[in-house]
């Protein structure tokens, strides 16, 4: 019998905890809103200072995710293991931490206002002598070096920090039974660290601006200090909270699960190489595998023309990173929502394959909207008699509506139904069916739609030339998807139909993201 019984209805529905739980769910709902808070701030200010960087552009995003990004994830991932070989999981995240926030800090107070010493100017204008003009986004690389190393570690932040470290330590903390409760409560704090950190990202770059009504070019730099300043301070309560939490849990061994105990004794060990093998012999997680890359190389490959539009609207670096963080509140607003209303009642009115679907039905609109306009731009006489706007101002503005919308779904129904596929495998399955999608394929989507963009860029010298065939790709990958999520459909309700109360497995699954 489930637990919400002992609530009333509402309570159930928003608030499903017990007086005695509460000294172990607010501390860890606080560290979940202020390092996802720290995440989202983050996001805004990594592509602000890669792409509005004088001379750079969206061209160097697909050339920092492949040749910066993996090889980046992989040395820190080796290092987040030789740290778990030598200390507990509580040390780990001290050191982890601490790495993170002291570049951060270096960066800021160091490398961001030594940036015309530092930088290899003179390397990366003999570069573009030599190189295809197609490879102008390697040169912004290498020029910027001290951005592009900010920008890797800002994407780190969500692959090591959150994803490993603070999932990794909520999954060992917590019963079967309260994440039920509360993993629900921890996906509504996710979202709202979002709103809040995009609404204190436009406070931040205001009060760089001064009483000036005017965009200063000079003020990013000192807005990026209040940003920098707001995520050290962030990531410092967390981390305060962090050791209280552990203190209290240890004074108090009846919070933790059960099993904390048993898995420090008995660790599992997987290789690279065994993951792989399990993806390649399973068709239910190859099926799995579809949807994850057709997912990341589909945004990839959508932001990069969008943020493209977006820097020609915005060339201000102060512009586009309040721009950019009303794009991280509004998203922030419609997950929340989704979280409450959407995500779970999908899945228990009309089912798993249904639900899945509903990313990629939002994708394929949005995009039909966006290239239309895209399209058109060199039309404006056809587009300034459709709405009375610019056309640049029209591609942004559905470039927008597809990203918040698109990520918003992300949050929700496409976590959500992915957590899902793992629920009827065995234990050691769900283990190495987890460790490859989260740890391969996520990273693999991203490169693959990096490598198509870079492939388009030296072939076709720009982002606008390029546009034609990333659309023809896109709708392509976009059935792919589609017809992947319809075949695992299949099989997942042939695995889920032994199970006496399928329903739980919505509201597990749904409670997990």
């Amino acid at each position: 019998m489930s637990s919400d019984a002992e609530f009333s209805k509402w309570r159930a529905f928003f608030w499903p905890v017990h007086h005695h739980e509460l000294k172990k769910l607010v501390p860890m709902l606080l560290i979940f809103f202020f390092l996802f808070f720290d995440y989202n701030v983050l996001r805004c200010m990594k592509e602000t200072l890669v792409i509005t960087a004088k001379g750079s552009g969206t061209e160097v995003i697909p050339f920092i995710k492949v040749w910066v990004m993996f090889p980046s994830s992989v040395l820190l991932t080796w290092v987040f293991i030789r740290l778990c070989n030598r200390f507990d999981r509580e040390k780990v995240f001290y050191i982890m931490l601490s790495l993170f926030l002291g570049f951060f800090s270096l960066f800021a107070f160091v490398l961001y206002p030594m940036g015309d010493q530092v930088h290899l100017h003179n390397l990366a204008n003999n570069l573009a002598t030599v190189l295809p003009e197609g490879c102008k986004g390697l040169v912004s690389m290498i020029r910027y070096w001290s951005f592009t190393i900010f920008y890797a570690m800002a994407e780190l932040w969500g692959n090591i920090i959150l994803f490993v470290l603070v999932w990794g330590f909520a999954n060992q903390m917590t019963k079967l039974e309260e994440a039920k409760r509360f993993y629900g409560l921890f996906g509504v704090g996710i979202n709202f660290s979002g709103i809040a950190a995009g609404q204190l990202s436009i406070i931040a770059a205001r009060l760089s601006e001064g009483a000036s009504s005017q965009v200063d070019p000079n003020s990013w730099g000192q807005a990026l200090g209040y940003l920098i300043t707001m995520t050290v301070g962030a990531a410092l309560i967390a981390l305060a909270l962090f050791a209280w939490l552990n203190k209290t849990l240890k004074n108090h061994p009846e919070l933790t699960a059960d099993s904390v105990s048993s898995t420090k004794k008995a660790k599992v060990k997987l290789s690279m190489r065994e993951n792989i093998r399990y993806l390649l012999s399973s068709r239910y997680m190859l099926y799995l595998v579809a949807i994850v890359i057709s997912y990341n190389i589909i945004i990839n490959l959508t932001e990069i023309l969008w943020k493209h539009e977006a820097k020609e609207l915005y060339p201000n670096p102060t512009a586009y990173n309040i721009f950019m963080s009303k794009v991280t509140m509004w998203t922030g607003i419609l997950a929340t929502l989704g979280s409450l209303l959407v995500s779970g009642n999908c899945l228990r009115l009309f089912g798993w394959t249904a639900t899945a679907m509903i990313t990629p039905a939002i994708l394929l609109i949005t995009s039909i909207g966006f290239f239309s306009f895209f399209f058109l731009k060199g039309s404006p006489e056809i587009t300034a008699s459709l709405a009375g706007v610019s056309p640049l101002m029209l591609v942004v503005f559905f470039g927008t509506v597809q990203n918040c919308c698109s990520r918003a779904a992300k949050y929700t129904v496409f976590d959500a139904t992915k957590e899902m596929v793992f629920i009827p495998l065995t234990q050691a399955e769900k283990i190495k069916g987890k460790a490859a999608v989260d740890g391969i394929c996520n990273r693999m989507g991203k490169s693959g739609g990096s490598v198509i963009f870079q492939f388009l860029l030296i072939m076709f010298s720009s982002i606008t030339a390029s546009a034609p065939y990333v659309a023809v790709i896109l709708f392509s990958i976009i059935a792919i998807w589609i017809v992947a999520i319809r075949n695992l459909g299949v099989q997942f309700a042939q695995r889920t139909q032994p199970m006496t109360h399928p329903e739980e497995v919505a509201e597990v699954a749904v409670s997990a993201t």
